[in-house]
């Protein structure tokens, strides 16, 4: 199976894009979203996404096919990876879930097709019907595909023509997707379109300025700077809806230790860590444990090591940069040094009091001869960012509100903490974590599983895009 060139991204980088070009491209969905798009119900059209989900959960799918053969050489991902980050994804994409978005924010499932009322609306007198954007355009990042899928999913249900701007090096699994919704319904897939630049391409800015000055919504996902950098260039009567970089954790309360726990949980923490290789904005930089008894992090330390090392055996981690493997050397190094000199202050009858308090104990745990997975228990509890593909620690402490007062530094950048606790637990828990500031609070194992409905940062995902019209009678 091969591509048709249905998009301008199709064209590879030998098409030199101009702002003409995209100004055309933009007319062409609008026009198309006007004639055709504008006119479905949303019933019809969540239909059809699900129904492209459910094919690419099928292993002979022809895109998903392309996807696990060429995608790999792209992100680096094992086609297992790969395979397992889709399948999460496009199960979760369904008719239900769909609906539940939509009911969820909007209220009701028919509020993007015609007038309505709650119960309080009624009361005033009151009707009202929520309006997508006409022209809606993405600027998507390269570490993972799920934002710009959801994205392109967002902008269709609510109505919008889209242009998908995607990295260079990052825009084929967005490609394939709109393919294949194209090949679901070619009305559908006559709405969108797709382009690729990289950053330092002479006429980058230029076609982003054009971008701008035509979309009526821009949303944009990316670091911190680079959302800095793109909101003073929107302009004031267009809507600029940003997503900048996150980190997440997770918490293990100290019941869940027992060794019938134990063995479920450190499957559900593997999967957390191999999932899309800890790439994204919901994957855990670290475990805090609340440690009852001396030692029990570090059994669980040694347990996740062995599940990590069968794991690269079924799921491998894939390749990775020269540079992304210099920073694991070099941060496996300095824990190494660190447990050698505890190892040293151990011999010298070091006082047991100082459990808690530095010199912090440090143990390691490796792969051999690779720096596929990398185990780090740290008993300084102080939180700080993993170098990811798979290297994580885990920091035992003695309450669990400890870890809120050692991540205070990065509080207004966390979005998803992970927890296990008893149900009896877990609603102080979950109210101590929603005040302090996380915006998602979900098991250990299904950290980069939410569903269709979850609130990106904490924010309604169709609330942010659409437009409310109110009908006085």
């Amino acid at each position: 199976m091969t591509l048709h060139q249905l998009f301008l991204a199709d064209l590879g980088p030998d098409l030199e894009l101009t702002p003409e070009t995209l100004r055309q491209a933009g007319f062409a969905v609008r026009r198309n979203r006007n004639e055709w798009l504008l006119r479905q119900r949303t019933r019809a059209v969540i239909e059809m996404i699900a129904h492209t989900a459910e094919q690419w959960l099928e292993p002979t799918h022809g895109y998903r096919m392309i996807a696990l053969r060429e995608a790999p050489r792209e992100t680096g991902w094992s086609p297992a990876t790969l395979a397992r980050g889709l399948d999460a994804f496009f199960g979760s994409i369904t008719v239900e879930s769909l609906e539940a978005l939509v009911a969820q924010d909007l209220g009701d499932t028919r509020r993007l097709d015609d007038f309505g009322a709650g119960s309080a609306e009624h009361r005033t007198g009151r009707t009202s019907m929520a309006v997508g954007p006409e022209l809606l355009v993405h600027l998507t990042a390269g570490n993972l595909p799920n934002p710009a899928l959801f994205s392109m999913i967002l902008g269709l249900i609510t109505r919008s023509a889209q242009i998908v701007k995607c990295p260079r090096d990052a825009a084929l699994l967005p490609r394939l997707f709109a393919h294949s919704l194209a090949a679901t319904e070619s009305k559908l897939g006559a709405c969108l379109e797709l382009v690729s630049w990289s950053h330092d391409d002479r006429n980058a800015r230029d076609l982003e300025d054009l971008l701008f000055a035509e979309a009526s919504c821009v949303t944009a996902t990316g670091s911190d700077e680079m959302l800095a950098g793109v909101r003073p260039r929107i302009p004031a009567r267009t809507r600029f809806v940003g997503y900048g970089h996150r980190l997440s954790f997770g918490l293990i309360a100290k019941e869940s230790l027992s060794p019938y726990s134990r063995k479920r949980l450190v499957r559900s923490m593997a999967d957390d860590i191999t999932a899309w290789n800890q790439l994204g904005c919901l994957s855990p930089h670290a475990y805090y444990v609340e440690e009852e008894a001396s030692g029990s992090a570090e059994t669980l330390a040694a347990e996740l090591a062995d599940e990590l090392d069968r794991r690269e055996a079924t799921e491998p981690r894939g390749s990775i940069g020269v540079a992304e493997s210099a920073l694991i050397q070099s941060r496996r190094s300095t824990f190494e040094l660190r447990a050698g000199a505890m190892a040293s202050l151990t011999e010298r009858n070091l006082n047991r009091s100082l459990f808690f308090e530095p010199p912090a104990m440090v143990r390691l745990w490796a792969s051999t001869e690779s720096t596929a997975w990398t185990v780090v228990l740290n008993h300084d509890a102080r939180f700080q960012p993993s170098c990811l593909h798979r290297f994580i620690e885990l920091k035992p402490i003695r309450e669990w509100a400890e870890l809120l007062r050692y991540a205070e530094p990065f509080r207004h950048q966390v979005s998803t903490v992970a927890v296990a606790a008893p149900d009896d637990r877990l609603p102080e828990i979950a109210r101590r974590l929603a005040h302090w500031g996380a915006s998602r609070i979900c098991p250990i194992g299904r950290m980069q599983e939410p569903p269709a409905a979850w609130r990106h940062d904490g924010r309604p995902a169709l609330g942010d895009l659409v437009t409310w019209t109110d009908l006085e009678t």
